[in-house]
């Protein structure tokens, strides 16, 4: 079983997509060296991380519509 599971965390987002966009640039930040938040994550891969991060509540993301 996955964790976290893609239900909690479309839970924390509007969609898949947002969560995709949110967990690929954290992921990214992660592997250039940013600081982790979370103490010690199941995961050892930068992708899990960024989602332990999310479903944690360590993440903030802002919703903006871009369609304007």
């Amino acid at each position: 079983m996955l964790y976290p599971s893609i239900d909690k965390l479309t839970a924390q987002v509007e969609s898949k997509y947002t969560l995709v966009t949110i967990a690929s640039k954290r992921a990214r930040q992660i592997r250039e060296n940013s600081a982790l938040q979370v103490e010690k994550p199941k995961s050892k891969k930068f992708v899990g991380q960024a989602l332990e991060e999310l479903i944690g509540d360590h993440l903030v993301h802002d919703v903006t519509d871009s369609r304007k």
